[in-house]
């Protein structure tokens, strides 16, 4: 299995962006000579970044440890990095505090599930791990049936990448995944010190090729909230409708910065809402998932 160490994610990270740039990109003169590969040389990026070609190879090689923040926001300004990329860049030199995960011992479902329950929108929780630990009804309804999945499969990575009936419903499925994995490689630095859920992200990034072609992107999730639209089926029709739903996340629930807050809000100037109410009221409380209910 191979080892991730914030040096080696450094050096995959700015080599990924370097690749993505040109010298006209960039505002210089192209180095003379034919070019093996797309993208700035590092002899480029090391002379937009002010600094010697050699140091800037140790980096991109991970043999560099402790580069200075002065260093890689010059780095940045070079790559053309966006503030969610040079924030990213500077978490992975752990220049910026990264936040530890709060022991799963210490998180307090029933809270969770009661925060969740609050919200007639499609609502759930998660941890860094992906792993969908409270949601409501509505969440049921539109997404997955959490409460029937097995635990080892009620993450979001399973339910982007693995869940095919999610993949059948969702209209813009590769922005989501796209999105997705540059969500998890954001907090990927972090989340690696689980043992689980580096056998999870392993076996996927092994076995599924829809993930690795979105986690070799090297996105960084740049937005807080993205638009998903669903085919949701009209009973007694045969027919289907969509729904479209801007999604908003939120962390550090109950002061835990591990957990993040996702609701599915119904756009504007649509009916998403009108048919999202029909929905929940067929089914019943559109608070409670089934598990809960008495």
């Amino acid at each position: 299995m191979k080892t991730y160490r914030s040096s080696s994610a450094l050096g995959e990270f700015i080599r990924s962006r370097r690749q993505k740039l040109s010298p006209a990109d960039s505002g210089i003169e192209p180095l003379p000579g034919r070019r093996r590969t797309p993208g700035l040389r590092r002899e480029e990026v090391a002379y937009l970044a002010n600094m010697s070609v050699t140091y800037y190879t140790w980096l991109e090689q991970g043999k560099e440890l402790n580069p200075s923040q002065d260093i890689l926001l010059s780095i940045g300004r070079a790559l053309r990095l966006s503030d969610s990329e040079q924030h990213y860049l500077l978490s992975l030199a752990e220049t910026v505090p990264v936040a530890e995960p709060v022991a799963d011992a210490r998180t307090d479902i029933p809270l969770l599930r009661a925060l969740a329950g609050q919200l007639r929108y499609p609502s759930f929780i998660t941890d860094d791990s992906t792993q969908v630990l409270a949601w409501n009804r509505s969440a049921e309804l539109l997404l997955a049936d959490f409460g029937r999945l097995p635990e080892e499969d009620r993450h979001i990575l399973h339910l982007v990448f693995e869940n095919g009936d999610f993949r059948s419903r969702l209209v813009n499925w590769e922005q989501f995944a796209r999105y997705t994995a540059a969500w998890v490689r954001t907090i990927f630095e972090r989340s690696r010190r689980s043992a689980g859920y580096m056998e999870r992200f392993e076996r996927l990034n092994r076995e599924n090729e829809d993930f690795r072609r979105c986690w070799d992107r090297f996105e960084v999730k740049q937005k807080h909230v993205t638009t998903l639209t669903f085919r949701q089926p009209i009973p007694d029709t045969g027919g289907e409708r969509e729904l479209v739903f801007d999604v908003h996340s939120a962390g550090r629930i109950d002061q835990d910065p591990s957990l993040i807050w996702t609701i599915f809000v119904p756009a504007a100037d649509t009916d998403t809402e009108e048919w999202l109410t029909a929905l929940t009221e067929q089914s019943g409380d559109p608070f409670l998932p089934k598990e809960n209910k008495r």
